[in-house]
């Protein structure tokens, strides 16, 4: 019952279920079972260690607060289905409105903190990833960013438009800001604890980008694509830079795109490439989803949890708009 339920309210916020579930079904018959076994058991495990250093930011934020780790975690599968369901990373913003009403202490602002320490290392290892990708694939730049190649004035330019623009803001709200600042660095304060941010936060986000490494290899075999550490890397920073670029859910549509664009440079055939990418998005996100919807009935309850998922959707496509003009970080 909660699974239909939960695919009701997919078809509500404009997922074609329908659809979803045929290409679905034809991405599981395409391979072999025991590669869509070990795919989301790695899958499944990269959600829980990314989940398991959230925990930890979080109670470091909010030492005298009583926080479930399962609540927790909880909050963060919801994130991972939502942003492959919801455009724009929506699915990170409904877990910060969740946690703030989870964590009566917390503010919107420190949980914004709190979500920039928890990115740290994701983000230094997607510039990695990235670098990779630029140096390695040619073309990839100018396959997603094809102004900025054309016109490499532009790339000069933007980044100095952006710098004057914040500062005028800066100058302009700095009052406002500086309290902002007070409670979003509530929300990083395992930062001055570096032992515990190493042990507690680190350690977990290596594993969980091991997993999501061994999530693409394992899917890449099952399509019967070479694997190797290069083809693994294109791979993953095509998908990242998808992700970045793009306003569809999980950068539906440009992944397949960028997937298609890297696998054909080492001789995969463009039907195999596409097959790969659309068989690897369309089995993790169910699986995604359905994770979250399993916890969130465990956790909350089916009642609770549908009312608490339904208010914080609702409140967070309220809130996008005003953190798309700034207000808040990038998920």
């Amino acid at each position: 019952m909660a699974a239909v339920l939960g695919l009701l309210l997919l078809q509500l916020v404009g997922v074609d279920v329908r659809g979803w579930i045929d290409s679905l079904w034809d991405a599981l018959t395409a391979v072999d079972p025991e590669y869509v076994a070990l795919g989301l058991v790695l899958q499944t495990l990269e959600t829980l260690l990314a989940g398991i250093a959230w925990v930890a930011v979080l109670r470091a934020a909010y030492p005298t607060a009583e926080i479930g780790n399962l609540a927790i975690l909880t909050a963060y599968a919801v994130a991972v289905a939502g942003n492959d369901v919801l455009p724009a990373s929506l699915g990170t913003l409904v877990m910060l409105v969740m946690l703030t009403a989870l964590i009566p202490e917390s503010t919107f602002p420190g949980l914004v903190g709190g979500q920039v320490v928890h990115k740290l290392f994701f983000v230094v290892a997607g510039g990695f990833v990235y670098l990779y990708l630029f140096l390695t694939v040619p073309g990839s730049f100018s396959l997603e960013l094809s102004l900025l190649d054309e016109h490499r004035g532009l790339a000069v330019l933007v980044p100095v438009v952006v710098v004057v623009v914040l500062a005028i803001v800066i100058r302009t709200f700095w009052s406002k800001l500086c309290g902002l600042w007070m409670h979003a660095k509530q929300g990083g304060a395992i930062l001055s604890e570096p032992g515990r941010y190493m042990g507690k936060v680190l350690v977990p986000e290596v594993g969980a980008w091991l997993c999501k490494l061994g999530v693409i290899a394992v899917f890449l075999a099952a399509y019967g694509i070479p694997v190797s550490l290069h083809t693994v890397m294109t791979v993953a920073g095509g998908n990242s830079l998808a992700n970045v670029v793009s306003v569809t859910p999980g950068g539906a549509g440009v992944n397949q795109a960028v997937n298609s664009a890297t696998l054909t440079r080492e001789d995969v055939d463009r039907e195999t490439a596409l097959a790969y990418s659309a068989g690897q998005q369309l089995v993790t996100t169910a699986w995604n989803v359905v994770l979250a919807i399993v916890l969130v009935a465990l956790v909350f309850g089916w009642s609770g949890g549908r009312d608490l998922v339904s208010a914080s959707y609702r409140e967070a496509k309220s809130r996008a708009p005003r953190r798309k003009s700034g207000q808040g970080a990038s998920a």
